[in-house]
């Protein structure tokens, strides 16, 4: 069993860092999915479930289970749903702004590549290239 869930936290955790390294906008979002769902996997198994115990200690209970890792991932699936739906948006609006979900500029916006504005006119204090 532990190597079962050994190789499903590490297939996650892989196919969650390809997806991130990914240029496109909907694959990191995905890979940042995955990631969390690797790292909730992970707490919940450092908790070591124990069936039919209290999670506290009561009088004349021989053991008890640990509540926290629970509580951990709880709140972490609601932080990575609140995360994921904020990131969701941005990406949306950037590919409703740009027209593509590529994450990489353009090479003309990376370069400064001479614009002109609206009307032709030239920008105060630009020099033209060739021109003094």
């Amino acid at each position: 069993m532990e190597l079962l869930i050994a190789i499903a936290i590490g297939s996650l955790t892989a196919a969650g860092v390809y997806l991130v390294l990914r240029k496109r906008s909907f694959a990191v979002v995905l890979g940042m999915t995955m990631l969390s769902y690797a790292i909730n996997l992970f707490l919940v198994v450092t908790g070591r479930l124990v069936i039919d115990r209290p999670p506290i200690l009561q009088g004349g209970a021989a053991s008890y289970t640990d509540p926290l890792p629970q509580a951990l991932v709880l709140t972490a699936i609601v932080i990575s749903f609140g995360m994921t739906a904020l990131v969701v948006m941005m990406a949306l609006g950037a590919f409703l702004e740009g027209g593509d979900d590529r994450i990489d500029m353009p090479r003309r916006d990376l370069t400064g590549a001479d614009r002109k504005p609206p009307g032709g006119t030239a920008r105060p204090g630009h020099r033209p290239e060739g021109g003094a």
